[in-house]
């Protein structure tokens, strides 16, 4: 008996062994310097501003990015798809933490209702919706009675989709409802939709986007003109994209030097926006093109991970997770260094892996850690499906 049990630890030991030599390397550079870039520069806006509360939340960030590695490590050696029987499950309970957000559970903070209040911490449930959203859609599409060319396909994953859009719309958050839409449109695309359906929701699109603005809350009205006017209101509406330009630009090649930049340590970045939105900016200005760079070329690699992945991928729910994944992350890099550049209206999306915020450094990890696990299983089952 102690003969096969040894045996059985052995052979344990071994797959646990191999499976390490099957991490993909190309995606922990990155994430783990992103993070790390992310924690000194939150460090940095706190002592620069000199705001008691802005002076530990890089210790906060700390302990989130902690808890989100431990997460990650979980889901890396874990069988991805385990998640399949979780896909229902963790979309109903996003879909009644939304609901519960916009009664008055919610905490409002500046106009929005976007958090809840859990003892000492706050959480966004948009975040998570996210990922139910790309979770269930994955998991549909992979089965092969959901053909993503028929219409009651199509009009489910809408109404799966739909659903958490408009909640997220309402606290309003249109930025972080926005990703939903390529997220979903891209899983599609890899699902092989048919062009006729691609080119019927492109000019849908066309269509939509200007018969919303009326529907877009006063402030989002505003945001948008103000992005296409930068001179309509620049001591108001357009001051911290106006603020955050002359950072970016001002930080030449090299930069300023770390703590250095006068934008954020004078205050012309609001402290409240300088270690989330705008953070982007500081580290721009402080490091320069060459830092700004830098950054850039660590979200391709991250994203590059994911799409090869997707391409290795041992069946379609991991595909469709893997390029759902990539989407988001693209979104939100593209979106928000591009706002902090004017070259995009301002909608207040995180930059991943970076920005100040438990949530979303939570969710970020949970999907590069589904995103690991695909990689592993990518040639080996290293589990067996009953694990």
């Amino acid at each position: 008996m102690a003969y096969f049990s040894k045996n059985k630890v052995f052979h344990k030991w071994r797959r646990l062994k191999l499976l390490f030599r099957r991490l993909d390397f190309a995606q922990i550079f990155p994430m783990l310097g992103l993070i790390s870039i992310g924690i000194l520069f939150i460090y940095g806006t706190g002592q620069q501003t000199g705001d008691p509360t802005a002076l530990h939340f890089w210790e906060k960030q700390l302990g989130w990015a902690g808890l989100g590695i431990c997460v990650w490590t979980f889901l890396t050696f874990s069988n991805y798809r385990s998640l399949r029987y979780w896909a229902i499950p963790v979309y109903i309970i996003c879909i009644v933490l939304l609901l519960y957000v916009l009664s008055s559970h919610g905490l409002k903070i500046y106009g929005a209702k976007r958090w809840l209040q859990v003892f000492s911490i706050r959480i966004q449930p948009s975040e998570f919706a996210k990922f139910a959203v790309l979770l269930l859609v994955s998991w549909l599409l992979s089965m092969k009675f959901f053909n993503a060319n028929k219409f009651t396909t199509l009009a489910l994953l809408a109404i799966i989709a739909g659903i958490p859009f408009f909640l997220i719309f309402k606290q309003p958050d249109l930025g972080s409802s926005l990703v939903l839409i390529p997220t979903v449109a891209v899983i599609l695309f890899v699902a092989n939709l048919n062009w006729k359906f691609i080119v019927f929701f492109a000019l849908l699109g066309i269509a939509v986007v200007p018969a919303a603005y009326p529907f877009l809350s006063h402030y989002q009205k505003e945001r948008i003109l103000v992005f296409l006017d930068p001179e309509r209101d620049p001591r108001n509406r357009g001051w911290n994209q106006l603020q955050s330009e002359l950072a970016v630009g001002s930080g030449g090649m090299t930069g300023k030097g770390f703590m250095q930049g006068t934008q954020n340590t004078l205050g012309f970045i609001p402290k409240t926006v300088s270690n989330t939105d705008f953070i982007f900016s500081v580290i721009a200005e402080e490091t320069g093109f060459i830092g700004s760079a830098s950054i850039v070329i660590l979200y391709v690699m991250l994203i590059f991970s994911a799409l090869r992945t997707a391409i290795m991928a041992r069946d379609e729910f991991g595909r469709y997770l893997s390029v759902g994944i990539a989407a988001i992350f693209f979104t939100h890099s593209v979106i928000n260094i591009g706002m902090s550049i004017r070259i995009m209206p301002v909608t207040g999306i995180p930059l991943p892996l970076i920005s100040y915020g438990g949530s979303f450094m939570i969710t970020s990890l949970i999907y590069l850690g589904i995103l690991q696990s695909i990689y592993a299983h990518r040639k080996t089952t290293f589990f067996s499906e009953s694990d």
